[in-house]
Parts: C-alpha cells; structure tokens; sequence
C-alpha cells in the first residue's frame, strides 16, 4: 500500500482548490513557475450519478495532493482540472474540450461508461493518454490510449454469476436490468451466459427503462411469484434504492446482489438504509478494510464524508499515472500525443500495490489484472467477504 501522507501537508506545500460553477481546478502555486502535468478529470459533479463523479473528483484531489508534497512526478508538480459531464455523453465531449483548451495532457475519466465512450472518441483522435477509474463498458477502452481501472462488464457479469455459484448463495435467481443501459444490458448478459456454467436457474428476466425507473412493482411481483430467492441487479444505486423499497412494501425479501453501481447506495438521500442490510455487490473497496484505513481517514478528513468505490478506482488511477510517467521518463514540455504513446508502453510493465487490488497490471488492451472481491452491507457498512 502506498504511503499516505497528511493532507494538510500536502495541500499546504503547493496545491490550492478552488470550485465554480460545477469545476473544480488544483493549481501549482510554487513561486518559480516551473511547468506542471495538467491532468483533467470529467465525471458526473451533478446530477443523478454525482455519488460517483464526486468521489472520483476528491480521490484524485487527495492523490495529487500526497504527490506533490512527495516531490510530484520526477519532480515536476501536477495540476488538477475537474469538469461536470452530469452523466451526459454529449457534457462529456464538452468537458473534454474545454480542458483541451486548458493545456490538458492526461485525462482521468470519464466516470460511467456513455459518457466515457464519447470522451475515448475524442482522444484518441488526439492520441491523448486516458485512464477511466469506472468506465466497464466494453467500447470504453477500445482505442488502445485508454486504459481501466474498474473491471469490465462481461467481467464484472461472469464474476457475480461465478460467486454466487461459488457460494452457493441460491440456485433459483431472478434478474432485474436496465435495457436502455450499455453498463446494465453488458453485464446482464455475461452473468446469464455464466449462470449456466453454475448450475444456477434464471427463473424471471425482467427489464426496465430509464424512462420507467420509478415504479419496480411489475419486475418484483414476477421475480417472486417465480420463486427467486436471489435477485441480480445489475443498475445504478438510485433505481436499486427504490427497488429495496418496493420489495419491502410487498413483502419481499431475497438476497439482492449487485455490482460496482450498487455503490453509493447508502449516501442516497431519504433512503431508509436498514433496508440494504444483508445487500451484496461485487466492489473492489471497502472503507472499513484495515488495508484501507489510512486513505479512508485521509478523505474524510479532507471531505467530511466515507470514500466510495469509484474513489479508491480514482486514487489508484492517479497512483497508476504516476508509476508509468516515472516509467516513462515523460516531460511537462512534451505533447500530449508524445506522453500518450510513451505512456501506452509504460502502463503495460507497471504494478501496483492499490486500493482495490494488490500487484495490479494493465495489459495493452487496457484491461486491468487483479482479483475480484464481493462485500455485504452489515450495520450500514460494507465488509468483504
């Protein structure tokens, strides 16, 4: 595990923040002027997926922070420039082109897999070097300058299927997706191909739409009049509240499983959270795990509130940065195309002790290579399993 130095420390040595309109900009303040790597960050700051955009944000605050007061990267300071996409391919693209105007040379994101999609287009048409903490659509790292954190989706799919079986959690399992999401439709699908393979039974498959996210009554009622004694829901923590609601109004208790968008769910605002006790998901952190104490009582001392997931995603991203710019030998007076393709070698003979994995690596396909882990909320906190 990497070292964690103070905050206030860190912060007080070179790095100031200040936050308008939605953005957020760490600046090297040191007096010589000496030139900086600009690394922007782009995810949801607002909107319904901000949980998420928000820890990314400050984890890679906090992780820049402890790096420059550490000496930087080779010694040269890094600068932090976070933009808002709210959730929104198009924002995105946007967010993109105004830390292109910025003087951008490394981009952190984006956060959720639409809008990170968009943004790898966009890079690598200019060969830009991008590392997305949570993007685990497939197509997020097809170009070959864009690398992941997070696990992908078929991945994240085959390993919940492969625990439950495992575990022998249920036999009989009904699943509840989004049908008008790439992250949800993704890993549905590969948990149904492996599901297979682990002696378990689909016995209700029921979809929903953005554009019907509030009323789960019709998707419920099927998955227990089919007997499920374990529902996969592979969505966003906003939907998964309400669904956790609905089945308590009817009565209906299962195991719930999810995945790494399940995350955040207890930060949900008006959210009786009793009602998750006993919810398991695939989540490479928990903030209780000893291994995590030092960079959980970090953030919240600096943000006052409990990392989630796609923090500890973008606390090692920025540490992955760092390893393969130190690997790379790349300068602050390169191009951005230069760093990128010194970077693209570089992130292929890196391994990291981090938070969500140990002696994790990075094929040239952006892949990600560590092992999985699952968590279960137990008196309002996440325990691994």
């Amino acid at each position: 595990m990497k070292k964690l130095l103070a905050f206030g420390l860190a912060a007080a040595m070179v790095l100031s923040m200040s936050a308008c309109g939605g953005t957020s900009t760490t600046e090297n303040s040191q007096a010589s002027g000496d030139a900086t790597f600009k690394i922007g960050v782009i995810g949801p700051l607002t909107g319904p997926a901000a949980a998420y955009g928000q820890g990314v944000r400050n984890a890679a605050e906090l992780a820049a922070n402890e790096i420059n007061a550490a000496g930087g990267i080779n010694g040269v300071m890094i600068e932090l420039n976070a933009q808002d996409d709210e959730h929104d391919a198009q924002k995105s693209v946007n967010a993109y082109n105004t830390l292109k105007d910025w003087g951008v040379q490394m981009i952190v994101g984006s956060v959720t897999s639409a809008p990170c999609i968009a943004v790898s287009a966009e890079t690598e048409i200019d060969n830009m070097f991008q590392i997305t903490p949570s993007g685990s659509a497939v197509e997020c790292v097809a170009p070959d300058n864009v690398f992941r954190v997070c696990f992908a989706d078929p991945d994240q799919g085959a390993a919940a299927a492969q625990y439950i079986g495992e575990h022998q959690l249920a036999t009989d399992v009904a699943i509840i997706y989004d049908s008008s999401l790439e992250y949800s439709t993704g890993i549905r699908e590969a948990f149904v191909e492996e599901a297979a393979n682990q002696g378990l039974k689909i016995v209700a498959d029921e979809a929903f739409t953005a554009d019907n996210a509030t009323d789960f009554s019709v998707q419920l009622t099927k998955a227990k009049d089919s007997g499920a004694t374990l529902v996969f829901c592979p969505f966003y923590y906003q939907e998964a509240s309400i669904v956790l609601s609905q089945a308590n109004d009817m009565g209906y208790d299962p195991i719930f499983f999810g995945v790494d968008g399940m995350d955040g769910i207890l930060s949900v605002e008006n959210f009786d959270t009793s009602l998750a006790e006993g919810v398991m998901l695939l989540t490479p952190f928990s903030a209780t795990e000893e291994s995590s104490q030092e960079f959980t009582a970090a953030y919240e001392a600096a943000y006052g509130e409990t990392p989630n997931q796609f923090a500890a995603d973008a606390y090692d991203a920025m540490y992955a940065i760092k390893a393969a710019a130190e690997t790379a030998g790349i300068t602050p007076d390169m191009s951005a195309s230069d760093i990128c393709d010194a970077m693209k070698t570089a992130m292929t003979q890196i391994s990291i002790d981090g938070l969500t994995g140990s002696g994790m690596t990075w094929n040239a396909a952006g892949e990600p290579n560590k092992a999985p882990k699952a968590a279960m909320i137990v008196d309002g906190v996440y325990v691994m399993q």
